[in-house]
């Protein structure tokens, strides 16, 4: 009967630390999910999904035809930017020759398919000590609407640099050389 009793005793014990334990490792094992590139790409999503305090570039929200220099595969797309960004609009929306945009700027490509659905968001955040981005301090990024990641910030815009590095870009914006 003791061998019976501790035997008992032992499957009990064990079962209520599976019970304690499995959620706590499953918890454990999410927040490492969480970290790294998913943390930045869900940064930058929530950043393309605020909408508040954005300026639209020439003051207009009004759906352009991709021009002939884009490398992205949508159809249609207008651009944001968020206050800190608009500083560098001149009164017409459109950005300023030279610009150099500020820490914390935000600019954000919508992208429309072909039924004039958004699809997608291109995002560029100026952070210079964000391990993501670039020389001139930009984490690109490149998400669909659902969340999932086209082009990662982990990769510092090199999918998108050959584009934007183009004669007419200003700080890495194409908009005033593509929508005069």
């Amino acid at each position: 009967m003791g061998i019976t009793y501790f035997s008992r005793y032992q499957s009990i014990v064990s079962m209520r630390f599976l019970v304690i334990a499995l959620p706590v490792l499953f918890l454990l094992g999410s927040c490492t999910h969480e970290s790294g590139t998913m943390g930045i790409d869900l940064e930058l999503y929530g950043k393309a999904q605020n909408t508040v305090g954005f300026t639209w570039f020439a003051n207009s929200n009004t759906l352009l035809d991709k021009s002939a220099g884009s490398g992205h595969s949508n159809p249609k797309l207008r651009t944001r930017f968020n206050e800190i960004a608009t500083q560098m609009l001149d009164s017409n929306g459109r950005v300023v020759s030279n610009a150099k945009f500020a820490e914390e700027s935000v600019i954000v490509k919508e992208l429309f398919d072909a039924d004039n659905k958004l699809a997608r968001y291109a995002v560029l955040y100026k952070d210079s000590n964000n391990e993501f981005a670039d020389a001139q301090g930009w984490v690109w990024d490149y998400i669909n609407v659902d969340g999932s990641v086209s082009e990662t910030a982990e990769n510092k815009g090199k999918a998108c640099m050959g584009c934007h590095q183009q004669t007419g870009s200003i700080d890495y914006i194409l908009m005033n050389k593509f929508f005069p």
